[in-house]
């Protein structure tokens, strides 16, 4: 069973029309990226899924429930980390996690919450009003792993997060994807989803353009790879040899190195032809497409 299945999902707000005809599914136990530009319908697409604004046609299924039917169902199995959420200032952060324990009657230790997301005790004893926003990023964080939740909706997971806390919460998101849970993970900062996402989807102007693993999407693309080799000496003839090779869209010397875009299934022959043509190669590297770069040709309409 899916975790998360949507089916022909449309929603208008007026004369906007927000989502158009989603289909989507998410694959329970894995980590499931979803990007998409400012406006591309993000957030929406979220809030029907929490029954928060209702689809204007087609359904939304979570859990093996209907989104909008059963939906005190899903959130009794849902943890949830909103973009543009607000804290309670008078409350503690401690008040604050054993609020939402007794709401889920969950058995939960706060301190250990505190601990996992990486707030200080001291912190941790005084009120949210007070906290920065990394702070606050950590504390709802934490809100929304109590009571081992099956699923997990983080919406922009990392903003205000430093270094450390960021990667102390891919660290998170991978040990609850290794507990079981399933983590739908939404964000525009491209590298934190590519470092941690089993797949991604790719919405742009309400619609899914694009579902797949990164590099099932550097594949339908196409995209290339740049290739560094690095030679002993300079050698006349080595471009010429790797532009032979079928595929290569272009080669460059720069001393004893030459740079080549090709295919990442090209690389074995360029490295080949170089050293038929008289090069001795030191070593070698080479760098696939980034996540930025498929996000770009995916949502621009030049491409």
């Amino acid at each position: 069973m899916p975790a998360i299945e949507l089916d022909g999902v449309t929603k208008r707000f007026g004369d906007v029309e927000a989502l158009r005809g989603v289909d989507m599914e998410v694959r329970e136990g894995e980590i499931f990226g979803f990007l998409g530009p400012n406006g591309a319908g993000k957030t929406t697409t979220i809030d029907v899924l929490l029954d928060f604004v209702r689809a204007t046609e087609g359904t939304a299924t979570v859990l093996g429930h209907d989104a909008h039917e059963e939906s005190r169902a899903i959130r009794e199995r849902t943890g949830v980390l909103p973009e543009g959420f607000d804290v309670y200032e008078r409350l503690t952060g401690r008040q604050h996690v054993e609020f939402v324990g007794e709401a889920k009657d969950a058995d939960v230790d706060p301190d250990a919450v505190a601990e996992r997301v990486g707030l200080a005790p001291e912190d941790f004893d005084r009120k949210a009003g007070g906290y920065s926003k990394g702070m606050k990023q950590r504390l709802v964080l934490g809100m929304a792993l109590i009571g081992d939740p099956d699923l997990l909706i983080l919406d922009e997971p990392s903003t205000g997060l430093d270094p450390n806390g960021a990667r102390r919460m891919r660290e998170i998101v991978r040990e609850e994807r290794e507990r079981g849970a399933t983590v739908f993970f939404s964000s525009h900062i491209l590298g934190q989803v590519e470092s941690v996402c089993d797949r991604v989807a790719i919405l742009e102007d309400g619609e899914v353009v694009a579902v797949d693993s990164v590099e099932g999407l550097r594949d339908s693309l196409g995209a290339e790879t740049v290739l560094t080799v690095n030679l002993a000496e300079s050698v006349e003839g080595v471009v010429a040899a790797a532009e032979g090779v079928a595929g290569v869209e272009s080669a460059r010397a720069s001393g004893a190195t030459v740079i080549v875009q090709c295919p990442d299934d090209a690389k074995m022959d360029v490295l080949s032809a170089i050293e038929d043509a008289g090069g001795n190669v030191e070593n070698f590297d080479s760098e696939a497409a980034s996540l930025d770069e498929l996000f770009a040709a995916y949502t621009e309409d030049d491409e």
